[in-house]
């Protein structure tokens, strides 16, 4: 009986087709107008660099604090997110956790007229509680919009519709950068260009909650997968050696990556003295080589193995990023000739869009399907831990050094050997991992969200929104 009352209320296809098509154009215009705000949220990018470097001089320990906490949201949504899903639809709460994303970014913009200049400790205090909220509700409502999108997008479109989206959401992100970088310069960091930013990207946001919430989209199909009892799932993880070699390896890289990562950009404003608009446009230009070389990295990954060319990109990369030792107040335009010449941004960008990609590839294969929830959460959970502890031991290790030594650029210059080196070190757990055949899972949401949360670190700004799709070859 429910089974002929649910075919009669159900809508004809005609309306079904129709309610698709416009749901897939909201969720292009959604994008649009929400990277601002989720790029901000990044754990380093133009405008939060500025705002701890130049509005409020933080010190080194906090700042490897308040970078921490984007990861430290990542790890704790793990055990909250079960709950969540079960209290309401994915949709439902992706509107609620972004509109409390949101309203804590509004109420930034009200406590920076209150948060006090000359005591640094204190606003350190402030600016990290303020950001590890802002951070679990970011970290809440990334989770549920993809579990949300994979609900009503039919397997069949996904591909191609988010390549096409993922394209002009760059544009978006590319602009908001370069206009970030503008503002901030064109007014001194003054705290009306931090609040008028906030302002916007609020705004913006509203339009995006609200696409969101009318878009009249309906699941494709159930979910029919039989899942495993825990006990026979933690089972297949202890004999998925590869996985656990590949989490490892994770970790490892999660850790070089993160340690001084977010001491880049504050390298480049306090030593280097660059402009907020000059590091908006080295991020840009980042960004757009790395999403540009992606396609490339694809063949080149289909062709020769995923380990192989990890491998070689990690080296380049890695290579690229030594150059950074050569880096002084009276060489900085250097960072324009690199960049001109293809190196330390658009090269680097190059070289680690083929790394991440590797990434998302060769994790494909290796999550075992009876235990996939699993498998990503314990992959998340690992990665995660390593990327919010490695931050704060740098941070720590940097202002101790910055107090004991008179050259602040030979600290900063060696501190920017450890990522290569313990990044390259790392590729001794890469090589244990064995790369089987491809398997039937196609999208890989919740494992890939450290990556999009590091993308901030790395400067790839263009992947904080990518969804990982890879489509099944025919």
């Amino acid at each position: 009986m429910n089974a002929i009352l649910a075919r009669e209320s159900a809508p004809p296809p005609a309306q079904r087709k129709a309610d698709l098509q416009r749901s897939l154009a909201l969720c292009v215009q959604d994008g649009l107008f929400a990277m601002p705000i989720v790029t901000m949220g990044l754990p380093v990018n133009v405008f939060l660099t500025a705002l701890i470097t130049k509005a409020w001089v933080l010190p080194k320990t906090s700042i490897g604090l308040l970078t921490a906490m984007p990861f430290l949201a990542n790890f704790l949504q793990i055990f909250f997110a079960p709950f969540l899903s079960r209290w309401r639809p994915p949709k439902t709460v992706t509107v609620l956790t972004a509109g409390l994303n949101m309203l804590c970014w509004a109420a930034l913009a009200v406590l920076l007229s209150f948060i006090p200049r000359d005591r640094p400790d204190l606003a350190a205090v402030w600016l990290i509680t303020w950001f590890f909220i802002s951070s679990a509700f970011g970290a809440f409502a990334a989770v549920s919009w993809n579990a949300w999108v994979q609900e009503w997008i039919p397997a069949r479109l996904r591909g191609k519709y988010f390549g096409r989206r993922n394209r002009l959401l760059q544009i978006s992100t590319l602009t908001f950068l370069l206009v970030t970088g503008w503002v901030l310069a064109r007014w001194d960091y003054a705290i009306g260009a931090f609040q008028t930013i906030i302002a916007g990207t609020v705004f913006l946001r509203i339009f995006s909650l609200y696409w969101q919430w009318t878009s009249p989209t309906r699941a494709h199909r159930p979910d029919t997968a039989a899942v495993l009892a825990l006990p026979a799932q933690i089972a297949v993880l202890r004999q998925s050696t590869s996985l656990l070699w590949f989490i490892a390896f994770g970790a490892v890289w999660s850790f070089a990556a993160n340690c001084f990562g977010p001491f880049y950009q504050v390298f480049l404003f306090e030593q280097l003295h660059l402009s907020a608009w000059d590091v908006g446009l080295l991020s840009t230009v980042s960004a757009l080589g790395g999403a540009l070389a992606l396609p490339a990295w694809g063949r080149l990954l289909d062709r020769f193995g995923n380990r192989p060319v990890m491998a070689v990109s990690l080296f380049v990369w890695q290579g690229v990023n030594l150059l950074w030792c050569l880096l002084t107040p009276h060489s900085s335009t250097m960072v324009y000739i690199i960049w001109a010449l293809g190196g330390m941004t658009s090269m680097g960008a190059i070289a680690s869009s083929g790394f991440v990609l590797g990434q998302f590839t060769i994790l494909l294969r290796l999550i075992p399907i009876e235990a996939k929830s699993l498998a990503i959460g314990l992959n998340l959970a690992v990665t995660s831990l390593a990327a919010a502890i490695a931050p704060v031991l740098g941070g720590a290790v940097l202002n101790s050094a910055l107090g004991r030594w008179t050259d602040p650029l030979a600290v900063y210059h060696i501190c920017f050997l450890v990522q290569p080196a313990i990044a390259v070190a790392g590729c001794v757990l890469l090589f244990k991992v064995h790369e089987p055949s491809a398997s039937s899972l196609t999208m890989v949401f919740g494992a890939m969200r450290n990556i999009r949360t590091l993308s901030g670190v790395l400067g790839l700004d263009f992947l904080v929104n990518y969804v990982f799709y890879r489509s099944n070859k025919r």
